[in-house]
Parts: structure tokens; sequence; C-alpha cells
């Protein structure tokens, strides 16, 4: 597989979307996928494979071409592992992994190096921790998760109360509980439920430095892309979409379905299905006109000016 603009012949390749038809005609690629959709628009000289839907089928292609690889299932002679901690069949457990006493990991699942695994923990069946992510105490992991690098998954919330003369640490004491299939990208850190847990839904996909506060309930199938930011005891509903740099409020509810543009800011609560964007977050068709706006600001100015200029001054 390659990039449309950089195939050779005996590469594959694929166009997804109609702003890379451009690339096409001097592409040297030996196939191209083509969604069925844009067939018309790609030279009959090229040779294509027509698809409903080339990421889906890019994605096909990919597993066959390059299958996953795993680590073989071994127990590490540096690995420090408690006494009680129950390991399923098959597990790996890579150098200088770490597992706390009470823990018990499923079946077939991978703590690979310098990875930290706390007290008490539970993970499902075929799950991965990457080398230096932290599981921290009572954490919750369902079946094929996937805890990348520098990930830190349950940590204390940030939660302070102001006494005598200085902010005091309000104890942290519930739990954090990733579903199924859930994704947390590189450097993400999710912190732990004050009082009760913090919640990822089943099959939510969360990309490299997210932050999420103490006691958020994310549904399930949601996209938090890089940087974004939730506070504390948020909800955000099933298969919502927030884009790069999101930021949003404490105690704010986003519907099921909502999409947030990149670097909006949620101080309000967004109905289900909904598209916001800009700052403060409103409806995107809204936030546009309001950037258009802003870009005249200028030309108005000079126009003002030149109004007043022409009307007589007060004695």
């Amino acid at each position: 597989m390659a990039p449309v603009d950089l195939a050779g012949p005996d590469d594959l390749s694929f166009v997804a979307n109609p702003r890379y038809l451009p690339y096409v005609q001097d592409s040297l690629a030996g196939v191209l996928l083509v969604p069925e959709s844009l067939l018309d628009r790609v030279p009959e000289e090229i040779p294509t494979i027509a698809v409903e839907d080339a990421h889906v089928a890019l994605y096909h292609v990919l597993r066959l071409l390059h299958p996953e690889q795993r680590e073989p299932a071994a127990v590490h002679s540096t690995a420090v592992i408690a006494e009680d901690v129950e390991l399923g069949a098959d597990v790996t457990v890579g150098p200088y992994a770490v597992i706390e006493r009470g823990a018990k990991i499923g079946d077939r699942c991978q703590i690979l190096a310098h990875a930290f695994v706390g007290q008490g923990v539970r993970m499902g069946t075929d799950s991965v921790v990457h080398p230096h992510a932290t599981l921290y105490d009572g954490v919750i992991v369902g079946d094929r998760c996937i805890i990348h690098s520098g990930a830190r998954v349950g940590k204390e919330g940030f939660g302070f109360v102001w006494l005598d003369g200085g902010h005091r640490k309000v104890p942290q004491v519930g739990g954090c509980v990733l579903g199924d299939d859930v994704e947390v990208g590189c450097n993400t850190t999710i912190d732990r439920g004050s009082i009760g847990d913090t919640v990822v839904g089943r099959g939510t996909k969360i990309d490299n430095l997210v932050q999420l506060g103490h006691n958020d309930r994310i549904g399930e199938h949601v996209i938090l892309v890089s940087q974004v930011g939730i506070s504390g005891s948020t909800t955000i509903g099933d298969g919502a979409v927030l884009g790069g740099q999101v930021g949003v409020g404490g105690h704010l509810t986003i519907g099921a379905g909502a999409r947030i543009g990149a670097r909006g800011g949620v101080i309000g609560d967004v109905p289900a299905g909904e598209t916001y964007s800009g700052y403060p977050a409103r409806p995107h068709r809204e936030s546009m006109r309001s950037h258009a706006m802003i870009a005249k600001l200028g030309e108005m100015f000079r126009r003002i000016k030149a109004l007043e200029a022409r009307i007589p001054g007060d004695d």
C-alpha cells in the first residue's frame, strides 16, 4: 500500500475523497481502490478496483497485507508480579513490567515492557497495555482494549477544597471503568471518580494527549481527537465526536451523535445530533456567520470613520 501520489507500479493505492482526484492522472500506482461514486471521474486507462467504500476496503486490505503482530505468550524474568495475581491463559508480561497484588489479567492479554498494573486491577481478554502505560489501583478494563504508551488510567481526580488558608486535597475514592474495545492514546490521562466511577463506554476511541476529568461518563463509540479536555462530571452521549483541542466545561451534557468542531469551547449543554463550533461553542452555521462578520470588521470600521468625517461636528 502507498499514498496515491507516491505509489509505484508494484503498489496498491486508493482514492477515498474527491480532493485527491487531481493526483490520479499522474499516479504510477499499479491499481487503485476507487469508490463507485467516483469511478466515472477516473481515466479509463488507469487500473481500478471499484468498491463501495474505499476506507472500509482499505481496512480489510491492510489487515491482510500487514497482519497484527503480538509478543509471544511468556512472562519475562525481570517482571515483578505479586504472588496473588491471577494470570489467564497465554498472557504476555514484558521486561520490567509490574503487576501489583490482587490484579486479575484475562486470557491473551499483553502487559508490555515497563507497564504498571496497580492493585486490584481487572482486565478482560485480549487487551494490551503498551510500554510505560499505567493502570492505577482498581481500574477495570474490558475485552480487546488498547492502552498506548504513556497513558495514565485511573489517577486521582483534580479535587480540592479551600480550608485553613490553603487548598486541601479531597480524597478521590471512586473508580475508573473502560468498556470493551476502548482505545486510549499515548499520554492520555483519565481520572478516577471522586465518589462513583469515571466510565468510558464500549467502542470509544481516545486519541493522544486527551484529559478526562473525574466522574466523566463517556458513551459508546465516541471519538475524542487529540488534546480534547473534558472537565469533571460531564456526560458525552453515544456516537459523539469531539475535534482536536475541544474544551468542555464541567457538569455538562453533550448529546448522542453531537459533533464539536476543532478548538470549540463548550460552556453549555449541546443537544443530541447537533454540530457546534467556536468559542463559546454554538451551532456551526451561526459560528461561521460570526467569523465571517469578524473578517469584515476592518472594512466596516473604515467606512464608519469615513461617514463620521462627513458629519459636521458639534459647536
